[in-house]
């Protein structure tokens, strides 16, 4: 056909570039994997610390592949805050395996031809990514990170890229995936896809059925503190210069007090950035010292300040005064009032320490009539919740009603209350407050302020029961963030602490309630 086509026509030049695409592809062509177990680990340590559960998987894959002679295609998820790693893993799984890598995002991406291809018809049509990867590697066996799952584009008018990569990550599909620019069909089962999402709530259903899930918690201190010590001052001393100036380093205590002042979130893209400034203000220092006309430019605040020994002491120097002062709202010398219960939230940021306020605005009305049942309360809640977190306040205010009730007790009924989450500006939703908000409203119908030491999460029924949750892990580290002693779990979720590492466990007592009841023996004791 190309052979009597006008080369000046326009479908001479449609049927040359489809096949040009035909043939670049590398039909047949893969890469020579490597079974080792120990390379495998190394060339995962060697760039990122801890993500023990991502490193485990793939060195199942590993050993698996070494029994049975090759790795069929797998497709893995990797759910979990920003910063801690999921993207750049990638290329450390490509290595591990001794396969080429391709990495493309589909946060935003609304046109389902960017995963099928366009059909030759069109104007400048094109494969998609996935014949785009195998043109790139020239494999047909490459490690394909899909970032931001999560975030796909949705309801536009060109289709809807989520039920396009059902078939893509489908095991059982892929064997025979068909561009609609090439129209033959691919094999892409000896691919191995990686997938990463903040939040696995916000994809559909039906696909991510088709994937393995594993879960990356947010670091600690000493996770944030090995990372830093042993990939990011390195690093960033070798970027800035430095890295022969033996002179130049930082202290654990600065890099702890960097962490616990400026440094909080989950990940560690913040404390990256930190790094970096640092080095490039202690690379200005160095300059200045050895030149007596750049010496000249420095201005009056830093004129005197020399060193290049980064600690605790000499920090605010570089970075400024810390972001967090306080590791809690209420502490010893702001005792914690009745009505305020702090609990455990788990985002897709990573885990959080939110108080919960309950104050009562208005007293009931006396009534002439004692045998006239008193008005039902009206609440008022703020903090921006969310239409799941509106209903566990409802549910835990109910409770509390007919506890009190059955008590003989009335101390809410008549009176107008107000629910409070500080921290307005961010959304919060989820069903993992309804122990805390009882709590809180109990010990507002009571008068008496809960233990300062306590945090808490876990979902309640109507009826009293402590339902499980999840985040356990990234609650816990939450919670020893905020340098509290005590956490309140649900029965249900003992196992999922159980499983936690030591050093998270350590210097935090866990106790497991099955009943509200249970919540207001520890939440009083003192």
């Amino acid at each position: 056909k190309l052979a009597a086509l006008e080369k000046n026509s326009a479908e001479f030049n449609v049927t040359r570039n489809y096949l040009d695409w035909l043939t670049a592809m590398p039909w047949g062509a893969v890469s020579g994997e490597v079974f080792d177990v120990a390379k495998a680990k190394a060339a995962l340590d060697d760039v990122h610390y801890g993500m023990d559960d991502v490193k485990e998987r793939i060195l199942e894959l590993v050993a698996v592949g070494s029994l049975v002679g090759g790795v069929r295609g797998k497709i893995l998820c990797l759910v979990g805050p920003p910063g801690t790693g999921k993207t750049s893993i990638g290329s450390s799984i490509a290595s591990a395996l001794g396969r080429e890598f391709y990495r493309f995002s589909v946060g935003g991406l609304g046109d389902v031809a960017e995963i099928k291809g366009h059909r030759r018809t069109y104007v400048g049509a094109m494969p998609g990514k996935p014949i785009q990867c195998l043109k790139a590697t020239k494999r047909f066996n490459p490690v394909v990170l899909i970032d931001e799952v999560d975030k796909l584009g949705r309801g536009g008018t060109a289709g809807d890229p989520a039920s396009a990569l059902l078939e893509l990550l489908d095991p059982s599909q892929n064997s025979s995936f068909l561009d609609h620019y090439l129209d033959v069909p691919v094999d892409l089962s000896r691919c191995l896809f990686v997938c990463t999402a903040n939040d696995a709530s916000l994809i559909p259903g039906p696909l991510i059925d088709r994937m393995e899930v594993v879960r990356l918690a947010g670091y600690d201190l000493e996770d944030k503190l090995a990372i830093a010590r042993e990939h990011l001052v390195p690093r960033a001393l070798e970027e800035a210069g430095l890295a022969d100036d033996a002179g130049v380093k930082f202290t654990d205590d600065a890099l702890a007090a960097l962490i616990k002042g400026h440094a909080r979130e989950a990940g560690v893209r913040t404390l990256q950035k930190l790094v970096e400034k640092i080095s490039r203000k202690l690379a200005l220092r160095v300059v200045r010292s050895g030149d007596e006309t750049a010496a000249a430019t420095a201005p009056e605040a830093e004129r005197g300040r020399e060193g290049s020994v980064v600690s605790a002491e000499t920090l605010a120097d570089f970075v400024g005064k810390p972001r967090f002062s306080k590791d809690r709202l209420y502490d010893d010398e702001l005792p914690v009032p009745p009505g305020v219960v702090m609990g455990l939230a788990w985002t897709s940021m990573g885990g959080a320490a939110l108080y919960v306020e309950a104050t009562k605005l208005s007293a009931p009305p006396a009534s002439d009539d004692e045998t006239k049942p008193a008005a039902p309360p009206r609440l008022s809640t703020t903090g921006q919740l969310g239409g799941v977190m509106e209903e566990s306040t409802r549910v835990a205010l109910n409770h509390v009603r007919a506890r009190e009730a059955a008590a003989g007790a009335s101390g809410l009924d008549g009176a107008e209350l107000h629910v409070h989450v500080p921290d307005g500006a961010t959304p919060k939703d989820g069903p993992s407050a309804g122990v805390t908000v009882a709590t809180a409203l109990l010990s507002l119908a009571r008068g008496d302020p809960v233990r300062q030491d306590l945090a808490m999460t876990g979902e309640l029924s109507l009826t009293g029961r402590v339902l499980p949750v999840g985040g356990i892990k990234e609650k816990v580290i939450a919670a020893k963030r905020a340098g509290v002693a005590h956490v309140l779990l649900p029965d249900d979720n003992r196992s999922d602490y159980e499983e936690l590492p030591e050093y998270l466990k350590k210097d935090i007592e866990a106790h497991f309630a099955a009943t509200f009841e249970d919540v207001v023996a520890l939440a009083f004791s003192s």
